[in-house]
This record gives C-alpha cells, sequence and structure tokens, in this order.
C-alpha cells in the first residue's frame, strides 16, 4: 500500500495533471521544470521499493518510475496456522478455565466468536521457531507471566487482542515474541522495502526499552534487523536504516509519520501492528497519528493493543480498527497495584518542595545510619522548569538527584534513565515522560509533587492528590495501620458533626 500524505491527497489530481502537461512541451526549460516536480510529488507521495530512486533526466522518466515500482509486487503476508502442544490441545473448557483462574486472567470474546486460546503456562508448549526459544533461555525466562500465558496463544493464532495489564506484568515480551514469530514466516524484507512489524509506543523511552527487548529475543536470527525511530536522535540515520530494510520498527507516532511523508519508508508489507501503551498516546495527543497510520495499512494485518487502563476511548479505538478481538485483562483494571501503599499529605503549594527535602533529607540519613544505601526515588512533576528547579534543590542539599524530561536532548535523557537504574543516582526527577511503562527494578518511593492531571496518570496510582508519597510493602506494616485508624477517625467525626447539625 502507498502512503499519501493528507495535504497531498485534495490536490493529487491537479499535480499529475500539470506533470503531463509540462513533459509534453518541446522546450528544454520545460521538460527540466517537470522533472523536478515530478520528483518531489513521487518522492513525497510513494515509497519506492526499488533498490534507489529513479534519475529523472528525461520526459520518459515517469514512466520507467512506475514501471521498476510495479515490477516489484509487495509478497502477500503468511499467517500460519499455529497450534500448540498437543498437551494443551487436549485441555478441556473447565482445565482452561481453572488456569485462568490461576492465573489471575479474565478473557473475553464477542458474541458468537471463536472461543479464545487456552492459556498456556511454558514457553514450550507454545512451538515457537527454535531461535526464539534459544533466546528465551539464554536471558533465563523459565515460566511466561499472566499476561504472557493467555495473550502470546491469541496472538500466535492470528487474532486481533486487547490486552490489559499493569506495568511490570511482562506485556512487552507477551507481544514481542509473537511479533517476530509473525516475522520469521514471512519472505524477507529487502533494500527499499517497508517493515513487516511495527510497534507504536508513547515515549522514546519506552520506545528504545521495547527496542531492547526485540533484539534480545531475536539475537540468534540471522539478517534479522530492527530500528528505533524516535525524535531527539539523527533522522538522516533513521533514514538510511530504514531504507536499508529492517523487519520490525519501534517508533513514536509523530516521527514515524515524519519518514513516511519523506518517503524513507512505507506501510505496504506491514502486517502486524503494536500499539503499545495506547491510553498514554491518547493522553499525549497522538490520537490523528495513529488513526493516519492505521487507516493506510494494507488489508491483511493483524493489529494488537495494550493498555494500562481501559477508559471509554480505548474501547472506542478497539473498536474501529480491531477486528472480532480478544480482550485479555489481568487483575482488576485501573486499580494501583497491590504491593504498595499509598500515603496522602496535604500541602500548601509554597512548601511542597521544602518538605520533599525534609523527607528525602531525613531518608539518606536513616539510610546512611543503617549502613543501607539510599532508596531509589522518582519524583513526578508537572512542568520541565520546576523539574530542573526540584533537581538543583535537591543536589544542594547533597543528594544524587538528576532531571528526566521532554527538553532535555536524547543522549542527556538516556544517561539520566542509565544512571538511575544502576543506582549511581538514586533519585530521578521527571515529568510524565517516566510515567508509564518503563522498567526500573527496586523502586522504593514514588511521590507525585504536583496533581496527576489524568487518573493513573503518575506512576499509575489512583491517589489524584498535590502530594502522594507510594511505598513499597516491604516497609513498616505500621504506617498502614495508622493511615486505617486515622481514615475511621476522620470517619467518625464526620458523622458526629452531620449528627450535631441535624440536632
Amino acid at each position: 500500500m502507498m502512503y499519501e500524505p493528507p495535504h497531498r491527497r485534495t490536490s493529487s489530481s491537479n499535480s499529475v495533471s500539470k506533470v503531463s502537461s509540462s513533459s509534453s512541451s518541446s522546450s528544454s526549460s520545460s521538460s527540466s521544470s517537470s522533472v523536478v516536480t515530478l520528483d518531489s510529488d513521487l518522492t513525497t507521495k510513494l515509497s519506492f521499493s526499488s533498490k534507489s530512486l529513479p534519475n529523472f533526466s528525461n520526459s520518459n522518466s515517469n514512466t520507467t518510475c512506475r514501471r521498476s515500482y510495479a515490477s516489484h509486487p509487495v509478497p502477500q503476508p503468511v499467517f500460519n496456522n499455529w497450534k500448540p502442544s498437543d498437551r494443551v490441545l487436549r485441555f478441556n473448557p473447565e482445565q482452561i478455565e481453572e488456569v485462568r483462574l490461576r492465573l489471575n486472567v479474565d478473557v473475553t470474546v464477542a458474541s458468537g466468536s471463536v472461543p479464545a486460546p487456552a492459556p498456556i503456562e511454558s514457553f514450550t508448549d507454545m512451538c515457537l521457531h527454535p531461535s526464539i526459544m534459544k533466546d528465551i533461555e539464554f536471558h533465563e525466562y523459565t515460566r511466561p507471566t499472566s499476561i504472557q500465558a493467555q495473550a502470546m496463544p491469541v496472538a500466535l493464532s492470528g487474532r486481533d487482542l486487547l490486552g490489559c495489564a499493569e506495568t511490570g506484568s511482562g506485556k512487552t515480551a507477551a507481544f514481542t515474541i509473537p511479533m517476530i514469530q509473525h516475522c520469521v514466516a514471512q519472505t524477507p524484507v529487502g533494500r527499499g522495502d517497508g517493515p513487516l512489524a511495527l510497534v507504536l509506543a508513547p515515549t522514546r523511552e519506552l520506545a528504545q526499552q521495547i527496542e531492547k527487548e526485540v533484539k534480545a529475543l531475536s539475537r540468534s536470527l540471522d539478517s534479522f534487523k530492527t530500528a528505533i525511530v524516535v525524535g531527539g536522535t539523527n533522522i538522516a540515520e533513521q533514514r538510511s536504516e530504514l531504507r536499508g530494510g529492517v523487519s520490525i520498527v519501534v517508533a513514536t507516532p509523530g516521527r514515524f509519520l515524519d519518514h513516511l511523508q519523506q518517503g524513507n519508508t512505507s506501510l505496504s508489507r506491514v502486517s502486524f501492528v503494536i500499539l503499545d501503551e495506547a491510553d498514554r498516546m491518547l493522553d499525549m495527543g497522538f490520537e490523528p497519528q495513529i488513526r493516519e497510520v492505521m487507516q493506510n495499512l494494507p488489508d491483511k494485518h493483524q493489529t494488537l493493543l495494550f493498555s494500562a487502563t481501559m477508559p471509554v476511548e480505548i474501547e472506542a479505538l478497539a473498536q474501529e480498527y480491531l477486528t472480532d478481538p480478544v480482550q485479555v485483562k489481568v487483575g482488576k483494571v485501573s486499580s494501583p497495584t497491590a504491593n504498595v501503599i499509598q500515603i496522602l499529605e496535604k500541602v500548601s503549594e509554597n512548601e511542597k518542595v521544602d518538605r520533599l527535602l525534609a523527607l528525602l533529607v531525613e531518608e539518606a540519613f536513616l539510610a546512611e545510619k543503617s549502613c543501607h544505601p539510599f532508596p531509589l526515588t522518582i519524583v513526578f512533576v508537572e512542568r520541565k522548569t520546576r523539574c530542573d528547579e526540584v533537581s538543583e534543590a535537591l543536589v544542594a542539599e547533597g543528594l544524587h538527584a538528576v532531571a528526566l524530561h521532554g527538553g532535555r536532548n536524547q543522549s542527556d535523557r538516556e544517561s539520566a534513565l542509565r544512571d538511575f537504574r544502576n543506582g549511581s543516582t538514586n533519585i530521578l526527577v521527571a515529568t510524565d515522560v517516566a510515567s508509564r511503562g518503563l522498567d526500573v527494578m527496586g523502586v522504593a518511593h514514588v511521590v507525585n509533587l504536583d496533581l496527576p492531571k489524568v487518573l493513573l496518570a503518575a506512576s499509575e496510582s489512583l491517589c489524584t492528590t498535590s502530594f502522594n508519597i507510594t511505598t513499597n510493602l516491604d516497609g513498616d506494616m505500621k504506617k498502614l495501620e495508622f493511615c486505617l485508624i486515622l481514615a475511621i477517625t476522620v470517619l467518625l467525626f464526620v458523622i458526629f458533626l452531620s449528627i450535631i447539625s441535624w440536632i
């Protein structure tokens, strides 16, 4: 399928007529003009699958270009008739429901649709490509997580999927492994071909994390290339990589559309699409770009949509672009993770930073006193300038803090996240670019210094207050008891006041 940018769709017929009239002119200057116009139009409008763009040196260039493009037909996608192991095929409905209950997985299909495949609790029973199994074993993945156990069989069977599970549940591998399996079955990509699979993610950091997982699970496959297409990096390098031919592209929506409009890649061979953290992409205003991509995909393609929450906008998106999807939910949707304690403090706006400094300085003192490292802490703020201000204030107090926001260049963002992951910096002050999907092990505290604009937007917390602290359950259980007693006391006090006013 050839991508045509929106701004050219209304004027394409006029452009063609202008080219035809100018190419029929007998003067050399007119001929030169028609060459430039044609080159400009086709470079933007078409994604060539030939090895190089033709040189338009005469009036016959139009014919040469069209023949070159037509002589390279797009291979039809292959959707294998995948089957799990015989052991799984023998599961009866009662056994399937028993496994789903144990995994805390809820599966829904439309009335009259084919039942969803059974969940599979072993990678061996999934009958994956030998190279993929080799990489799974190399990275010591032992058993599929709940979302992987159910989502992977659905994706491997060729069905569209709407998946909902919390961050850290293994969603990335749940779509990466079936995606690689699908790509292996296709005709290999050549120079000038578009990708076989496309992953769209809301932020650069999440896209980088996904690409890292894709490379890890395809390391044993020869000539299997992936590309990451995000803002803040060299677009010329991305252009060269895309035109060279890649199997999988992991991208943010805006930058990927830039490459489409420049003719650097094509949607003609895309047959496997992932929308990761789709609710976050909608929050960030990427809906027009998502729709632009989805509306220009080939007819035969498979779509997997993953989201941590299930607002009405996600359901509408799924109804529009997913065909007879299987809906897979792990745990209770839109609820905070079970292994955290929520603590709420009401603080005035001009006292927030001082209170934060006092808390973290005290935490540093306790850590030093007990000879333990300072616990990894993320502080979420709303604005980029506030992010820098808070980070500088923490550093001034002798704490190891770094800022992460969209105003920093890509290398600085990568360095900040890397230092936080390896523990050389133990406080990350961030805007919402880090609020979803990032996998950082060992985070002990999450502080929402500013009120989240969207429910669950900051660290997927239900507590939409102006100052919120989230800590691991491994901490002192007395805090939980205190919170419960305080809540009961406040409730009794409100009831007492109501009775007094009624009397």
